[in-house]
């Protein structure tokens, strides 16, 4: 069987210079659909059974996060199910995998990919419980569903808001909402119980269909930048915001959370929203009671490291945080976790990964109950 390299499929991305044999493979980043951005990569790699494989991304030292590449080891599966890390390097401009399969077919992916089957699965099957309700927002600019998941009574005293993968390169959002969802919906789960009796949960697991199935890893079809369209997003740019934004205006929120991946750093941690000039008091004793209490619930999460509050400064109210933040006066948060390790609790097996990500979900529930009041 000759080496084939294919990516035609969800989330697929990848450029082919040459394959001539399983030692000398040479790709490049493909950029995102529609913008400049080149990060992301998810491929197919044929008929290499046995051989060491020397896979060299050309342009790795030209992509958007470069620093991404540092430390990092990409993931594998013969399955698109079982994902386990394999040897990487970065000299600071080619990045390479060492690998040799075990198969005739195996796939390598920046992150354990979250295909829209199964985006669609859960819907399919948390809509079958009594407690929810999964219903229309609109449409992508590609015609894609925008569907919102909601877990208890509409009109509970609090309002819990959900949002994952504005940029869908960051996979790692939706394992999280899964995790999530599935510990939230556990009638042995006192927590869960108990939150319900209070709050109504309003979740959107995928905000960026478009650009995840096209394999972007920041923009939508339109080459938007979603994390950047919250003041004023439109119908031809940005409909996918548009239409959560105006349900959020419409129910109301009292706690929100914006779920997203970062390229960078090694661990998980959240971005507050201090740096707001009518952040109050009361909102920083209840972000800083939050962030400990989520410490508690949770060895994987950390405050010790994450951005400095200045780092969004000059566009901070077109962020999705920051922009709830400010017009509803609540805890809203940015929630990253890594492409990489979690440095604090490594498992060099598998890295941060899909399971990893969902049981962080799970832990979030514990501090959002402490802080209802």
């Amino acid at each position: 069987m000759t080496i084939k390299i294919s990516q035609n499929f969800d989330s697929g991305a990848i450029e082919v210079v040459s394959a001539a044999s399983a030692g000398a493979i040479d790709l490049k980043l493909r950029k995102d659909s529609h913008a400049d951005i080149h990060q992301w990569f998810h491929f197919r790699l044929q008929g290499a059974r046995g051989q060491h494989c020397t896979m060299r991304f050309l342009n790795a030292g030209q992509a958007t996060y470069p620093a991404g590449y540092e430390g990092y080891q990409a993931v594998a599966s013969y399955d698109s199910e079982n994902w386990f890390r394999v040897p990487t390097t970065f000299d600071g401009q080619v990045m390479t995998i060492s690998h040799t399969p075990e198969l005739d077919s195996v796939y390598y992916a920046y992150f354990e990919p979250y295909s829209w089957e199964r985006h669609l699965r859960l819907l399919g099957e948390v809509a079958e419980h009594p407690l929810v309700r999964v219903s229309d927002l609109g449409s992508t600019v590609d015609g894609r569903d925008m569907n919102l998941v909601t877990i208890g009574d509409p009109q509970a005293e609090k309002k819990i808001w959900i949002i994952a993968r504005q940029h869908p390169g960051e996979s790692m959002a939706e394992w999280f909402v899964e995790g999530l969802i599935d510990s939230l919906l556990d009638d042995a789960n006192p927590i869960a119980r108990k939150l319900l009796q209070r709050a109504v949960f309003h979740i959107v697991p995928n905000m960026n269909p478009d650009g995840s199935i096209r394999g972007n890893l920041r923009t939508n079809a339109a080459g938007a930048n979603l994390n950047r369209e919250w003041m004023t997003p439109s119908l031809a740019s940005s409909p996918e915001v548009l239409c959560v934004k105006n349900k959020i205006h419409e129910t109301g929120v009292d706690m929100f959370f914006d779920i997203h991946g970062d390229e960078a750093l090694p661990y998980n941690f959240v971005a507050g929203n201090e740096m707001l000039e009518n952040f109050t008091p009361a909102q920083a004793a209840h972000q800083k009671a939050f962030i400990e209490r989520y410490k508690q619930a949770s060895p994987d999460f950390q405050d010790k490291f994450g951005y400095a509050a200045s780092k969004y400064k000059s566009d901070m109210l077109t962020l999705a945080s920051k922009y709830i933040g400010h017009h509803f006066q609540c805890l809203a948060l940015t929630l990253e976790m890594p492409f990489k390790e979690n440095a604090d609790l490594p498992d060099p097996s598998v890295g941060w990964n899909g399971a990893r990500s969902a049981a962080l979900g799970a832990a979030m529930l514990q501090p959002i109950l402490l802080s209802l009041d």
